[in-house]
Parts: structure tokens; sequence; C-alpha cells
């Protein structure tokens, strides 16, 4: 049942000891790709606007091992939310209405014990429910348990979820290249699936939402033509339709890090994303909007951040929980920025929710 794609679990083990952002790097090429100051350069000054997305990473089990997976995610992963930590995530959804959306990622968090009552709640409180989901799970079942997820398009559409799916290209090749063997052919699969319950489809209200990631060290094409090449391929060549289409830049952490600098092109991408930056991407980065949490119940400003361990802080430096959860205090903070921030305002921008610009 397991789905170990892309990378093995050995390679697996070591990635998770290993973190993009603490590798060296010449002192150079780290003043130039410093995100601070390149912010300090165009004169932009980026607060917090809104807490108006929660994004919830629930565990880092997943069926797959990707290798662009900025969050280490495979079958050998075991952390999760804990059941306390899901009760307080549920409170703080009653507490702050202007909390819109809850949006669930992992691994796959479909594979955690409670994520089907979690969503059942939030969907109760009126919030919009939003899971990133990628697809095989459906076939693949749960790793540990061999436990079908069939059921999961028919539990979807029952709560208005909004399915956001990786499909890298609507090539077979591509998609397996970075995602594994057979992973193309079983995300069609899934797909026809999510699209025979109405989503997709005109007037459903079921919204598909499909990501593209580059296959390499590559900015993404441009959002608008590629969905329009989507569209024309998948519907004519397998009978899929979908509501749009997100591009998302390779993030320069963790398991695309080592890739990167294994292969001697981590600085040239760095370099890449710099001539890239955006400073009307950079206005509109998600982390201004959105808190995100871990598996531990800590809050970091995105879910980048989280992978690398940039915790939001209180006044005493000491990293702030669900416990703490405050969105007033939370409006007060000072956003941590990296030099993996320029993977969201190269181009177009990248961001959760696809271009900025």
């Amino acid at each position: 049942m397991r789905a170990v794609t892309a990378d093995n679990i050995g390679i697996g083990r070591k990635l998770l000891l290993m973190d993009g952002e603490s590798m060296p790097q010449s002192s150079t090429a780290a003043a130039r790709h410093d995100f601070e100051s390149i912010l300090l350069k165009h004169g932009l000054d980026l607060p917090p606007l809104a807490v108006s997305t929660l994004q919830v990473n629930l565990t880092k089990l997943c069926n797959q091992a990707c290798r662009h997976c900025h969050v280490d995610a495979s079958p050998a992963r075991r952390e999760q939310l804990s059941a306390d930590h899901v009760a307080r995530l549920i409170e703080v959804l009653k507490a702050n209405p202007e909390i819109r959306q809850l949006d669930l990622t992992g691994g796959a968090p479909e594979l955690h014990p409670q994520f089907e009552s979690l969503v059942v709640s939030a969907a109760a409180l009126g919030r919009q429910v939003m899971v990133r989901h990628n697809l095989t799970v459906q076939l693949d079942g749960h790793p540990l348990t061999a436990a079908s997820m069939s059921h999961l398009p028919a539990f979807f559409a029952r709560h208005q979820v909004e399915v956001i799916s990786s499909l890298p290209c609507y090539q077979e090749q591509n998609t397996d290249t970075q995602r594994g063997k057979n992973v193309f052919a079983k995300s069609i699969e899934a797909l026809r699936r999510l699209n025979a319950v109405g989503y997709g489809q005109p007037g459903s209200g079921l919204q598909l939402t499909l990501v593209y990631n580059p296959i390499g060290a590559s900015l993404p094409p441009p959002q608008a033509k590629l969905e329009a090449d989507y569209r024309r391929e998948l519907s004519e060549r397998y009978g899929i339709v979908f509501n749009r289409l997100f591009t998302i830049t390779n993030m320069p952490i963790h398991r695309f890090s080592l890739h990167l600098r294994k292969d001697g092109d981590y600085e040239s991408y760095m370099d890449r994303l710099l001539a890239a930056f955006n400073p009307q991407a950079a206005v509109g980065v998600m982390c201004r909007n959105l808190i995100s949490v871990d598996h531990e119940g800590r809050l970091f400003d995105c879910d980048f951040n989280q992978q690398i361990g940039l915790a939001v802080t209180d006044e005493d430096g000491r990293a702030m929980t669900l416990g703490d959860f405050n969105a007033p205090r939370l409006l007060r903070r000072r956003i941590r920025f990296g030099s993996h921030c320029l993977g969201c305002t190269a181009g177009a921008g990248s961001s959760c929710g696809g271009a900025l610009s």
C-alpha cells in the first residue's frame, strides 16, 4: 500500500537531519540574498495586515516522498498534532471569527486520526476548509494501517471542502520524475473520482484547484497561460475538469535545497530568484494575512518559516503556541524573513494561493 516515491526511506531519514537554511553559503552570497536588506533597498516595509487564514500542518506522515517537498514528508514520519492541540485549534476558530479559512496541510493531512472530525467542526463553524490533497492517497490508502481512503471525494463534497492538489505537469513523465513512478496515473484516476462527485464541474460549488511546481531549478511560467494549457490537455486527453491552477515556486529549503546543493546549483538558483525580485509580489506575500501552526502547536508566519524553525515569538523571545493565540497581538508582531523568502517574491510571486501578481 505504501507509495514511497522519488526518494526512498533511507534518503528520507537522511533528509530529516538536514536543514537547507543551516548549510554553509559564502559570505558574499549570504549578503547578496539577505531579504531584509533587499526590502530596505526597495523601501518596503511588510507588517501583518490580518489573520484571515489559519494554516495547520496536521502531520508529516505521507504516502509519498516527493523530490521537491519542503516539509520532508514521507511514510517514515510520525509527527502529528495532538488531540489537545486539535481541541485548542477549534477553540481558536470559535473565538476568532476574523479567521475565515482553515487550510489543512501535511504530509497528507487526511492521515491524521482527527482529520475528518476537525473538518466537520470547522465547517459547522462556517469556515472555508481547504485541504492540500496529494490525490494518490485516495488509491494508496493509509501507509501505516492500510485503511482505505477511497471515501475522501464524497467526504470532501459533503462538507464543501476546497481541494487543492499538486499535479506538476499534464504529462506523465514529468510528473513521475518529480513525484515518483505511477503517481501521474493514480493522480488522473483520483481527479476523475473528484470530478464524479462534482468537483470542478460548472455550478457545483465544489472547488478543485491544481498546483504546478517546476520540475527543476527554474521559475514557474505565467500562471494564466499555463492554466489554459492544463485545461486543454487534461480535458482532451483524460476528460478532467478543474476550477483554477496555482503556480508555486520551489522553495530553497530542506529536500529541494539538498538536491540543489548536490548538483552545485544552490547559489545560482538563489541568484535567479534575486534577479527576478518583484516589489509588487513582495507587498502581497501570504505571511501578511496568515498564521501557520506546526504539529506541536507552535505559531509561524508561514509554512516555509515553520519548516526551518523561524517561530513567531513574544516580547521575551519565547516561541508562541496555540495556547497564546491572540489575533490583535499577532497583528503587532514583526514578520520574520530569510533568504528563502526570495522564492515568494520572484517573478509573478508565489504563495500557497499561487502567483501574487
